[in-house]
């Protein structure tokens, strides 16, 4: 992908949480920022202008639903809440704070994964500036919906344009079958098989070099077939 990676601010208390969160991040590719309190948090949130917020609920100098009302009166970055507080008012009411997910602790990293990737499409697709992604001669451009190759476009279905999207937001990185299956049909459980056939066209229309498969993984589209 163009430009610098997606900036991810961390509102975490615990010491040991926010380091093991962090560390993923960057593995993930992402510039984690960190903080450990609402007051720390909202600084750091005024300086990086993230991309995308995980906030936890309960910090040691305000509650975490303050913190959500305070984020939305400053714009629509979307804020992923991490909260070992389960009862569903709680998610109720974050959610209707203007929260975008919410994520129970303990939680597993690949669906905390897949779950701010989602949050960062929702956020590029509010401030209404997608992405372009260009891999080689494939160039990508998430806000007009196209596909080109060579400078040339690429006829995609919806389903085809929505997985290389999928595939294109982590680019050069290997993504899980179940991710893909749960992005694009809607759940991780959809037929396997259904992935395995639009891979194979989308491969037909951009080059089989295009998409790699991951064995024991998933697929990845890279930068320089």
């Amino acid at each position: 992908m163009t430009g610098d990676p997606a900036t991810v601010l961390v509102i975490e208390d615990d010491a040991h949480l926010n380091n093991a969160l962090t560390a993923t991040l960057k593995a993930a590719g992402y510039r984690p920022v960190s903080a450990r309190t609402a007051a720390e948090g909202l600084r750091w949130f005024n300086h990086y202008a993230p991309d995308v917020i995980l906030l936890d609920l309960g910090l040691p100098d305000r509650d975490g639903l303050t913190v959500i009302r305070d984020l939305r009166a400053r714009g629509a970055t979307p804020i992923v809440v991490l909260s070992a507080r389960d009862a569903e008012a709680v998610k109720v009411e974050a959610l209707d704070l203007g929260a975008d997910d919410y994520v129970a602790k303990p939680f597993g990293v690949d669906e905390l994964l897949a779950r701010l990737r989602a949050a960062l499409r929702h956020g590029v697709q509010a401030r209404g500036a997608e992405p372009v992604v260009t891999a080689g001669d494939l160039v990508i451009d998430m806000g007009m919906r196209t596909v080109t190759r060579t400078g040339h476009p690429v006829s995609l279905s919806p389903k085809e344009y929505d997985l290389l999207c999928e595939l294109a937001l982590q680019l050069d990185r290997p993504v899980r079958r179940a991710d893909l299956l749960r992005a694009v049909w809607g759940s991780e459980s959809a037929d396997v098989q259904y992935l395995r056939v639009y891979i194979g066209q989308l491969r037909h229309k951009l080059g089989a070099e295009r998409i790699t498969s991951v064995p024991g993984v998933g697929y990845r589209l890279t930068a320089q077939p």
